[in-house]
């Protein structure tokens, strides 16, 4: 790929942007058996998202999901629900499934939330995380290296393209196509990144590219996630892009208490259902334990201990954003208040003390 990318703003002054993202489970809570209407949920991710708002956060995500348990399968049509219902925050995709979309329609809806929302939009590009999606699109599950890369091309041509003559495997010809509307601002275009889950090599397509890299995490030690964002440093630098140029988001689950033994015992059983619903089977109780290590990527704990994993964090990856997923296994929402105001009022300040510090900003 030999376009310019495109690279996202970000909050100087703090050194690091923190956001939320949600992939919009919906399940029976484990605790009462209580299934909620899907359109209560879908009204409870807008009213996260300006509740994000007031607390400060940098950026608020909303994941796409194709499957029983989730509600977020138009997860671009909830981003331009909340894009009317905030001012300030940045949105974006968390992520947008390109493999089995067409990349012009993507673009068309995102940019369209791009202008509802005074240039606030981004995309965070991705593989479907399960199979199932590539059937319902009719796609053949087997081509799934090959969509992803062709599609998510696309997608970055038409982002720096008003005009586009292509051709790929996957989907008709453009010629002469002219795709509208353009993003607020048309020069700038959309931000648009790279999800990446466990595969290295993508990683550094990542860097070879230029585009700015996405890693979620779900459990496990920190440090085993450092080496995919070692290659994408490397792979970008070998192609002549600064550190600057390569900004890296990470993204893992949180909640907090006032205790890590309340926090645990507060999220292991949403954990848990989440983990059985779509995956069938549990997660193992010592395995969620193990997170209350300080080196553990969940952020699960008081807020003494969360500030002290996402330091570790930080020094592992020395990321440009921490987004974090509230939800998962369908807390409720009075639930994942709590946590985030304990976050934004005892953990934030601490960490972006820290960065600043270590960045010799004042």
């Amino acid at each position: 790929m030999e376009q310019t990318p495109i690279l996202p703003t970000f909050n100087t002054k703090n050194g690091i942007e923190f956001g939320i993202y949600t992939l919009g489970d919906h399940l029976p809570n484990p605790q009462t058996g209580e299934l909620i209407p899907a359109s209560q949920r879908i009204e409870e991710i807008i009213e996260l998202a300006k509740f994000a708002e007031e607390l400060e956060f940098d950026i608020f995500q909303v994941g796409e999901s194709h499957q029983k348990h989730f509600v977020s399968q138009a997860h671009l049509i909830i981003l331009a629900a909340i894009a009317r219902e905030t001012r300030n925050i940045k949105l974006s995709s968390a992520v947008t499934t390109i493999s089995v979309l067409d990349p012009v329609r993507v673009f068309e809806d995102a940019a369209t939330i791009d202008l509802l929302s005074n240039g606030r939009m981004e995309i965070i590009a991705g593989r479907a995380s399960r199979i199932g999606s590539f059937e319902l699109y009719g796609y053949d599950h087997r081509d799934y290296e090959e969509l992803f890369e062709e599609k998510l091309e696309l997608l970055l041509t038409i982002n720096q393209n008003e005009v586009v003559n292509w051709s790929g495997k996957f989907r008709p010809a453009l010629n002469d196509a002219e795709i509208l509307p353009r993003p607020e601002n048309k020069e700038r275009g959309i931000p648009i990144w790279r999800g990446v889950g466990n595969s290295p090599a993508s990683a550094v397509k990542a860097g070879k590219w230029g585009i700015p890299l996405f890693q979620a995490h779900l459990a496990g030690a920190a440090q085993t996630y450092q080496h995919r964002i070692r290659h994408y440093k490397e792979a970008g630098y070998e192609a002549g892009f600064t550190d600057e140029e390569l900004p890296v988001g990470t993204g893992g689950i949180l909640h907090l208490a006032e205790t890590t033994e309340e926090a645990f015992r507060t999220a292991y059983p949403h954990f848990n259902a989440g983990f059985q619903l779509t995956n069938g089977q549990d997660f193992p109780k010592r395995g969620f334990a193990q997170g209350k290590s300080p080196k553990s990527v969940t952020l699960i704990g008081s807020p003494e201990l969360v500030t002290e994993k996402m330091i570790y964090q930080y020094e592992l990856y020395k990321q440009q954003r921490f987004t974090v997923e509230v939800d998962f296994g369908g807390l409720p929402l009075e639930e994942v208040k709590r946590s985030l105001t304990l976050f934004a009022e005892e953990v934030m300040p601490k960490v972006i003390q820290h960065i600043q510090a270590d960045k010799g900003l004042h």
